[in-house]
């Protein structure tokens, strides 16, 4: 098996052997490794491999942290196509902010896949529903 290093925020990583901890895990490695598995077979899953999805992906981040919220704005403009609806709320100290996306796989997985990678950005979770074979410009 491979070994891979990784950096996390200390908070994250006690959080991470908690769980561990609590959930009978043999160590972080096997937490990390289910987690994984998990990430990759949310958009594995044979209802989503043909036709449109209805999905939302909910942001959470730092209240007053322009930065990322200008990136997750670029990204927003970025996804325009697939973007049905959008909303922006501040909830206790956090930004919160929630997309529909109506779209194949590939670019809702592309969406979801750059927002986790901007830099501050705490928590992103994700809900899809398959329309089945729809094309969003027709009727419109």
């Amino acid at each position: 098996m491979a070994v891979v290093s990784l950096s996390m925020p200390e908070e994250l990583l006690e959080r991470l052997d908690d769980h561990a901890s609590d959930h009978e895990y043999s160590g972080r490695s096997e937490v990390v490794r289910e987690g994984t598995r998990s990430l990759l077979e949310a958009f594995e899953d044979d209802r989503f491999e043909e036709g449109a999805l209805a999905g939302t992906v909910t942001v959470r981040y730092d209240f007053g942290t322009q930065r990322i919220e200008r990136r997750v704005a670029a990204l927003r403009h970025e996804f325009d196509d697939v973007i049905a609806a959008t909303d922006h709320s501040h909830v206790a100290d956090y930004c919160l902010d929630l997309f529909v996306l109506e779209a194949e796989t590939d670019a809702i997985a592309s969406f979801i896949e750059k927002l986790r990678a901007i830099e501050g950005v705490e928590h992103v979770h994700h809900s899809l529903v398959p329309l089945g074979r729809h094309d969003r410009s027709a009727g419109r």
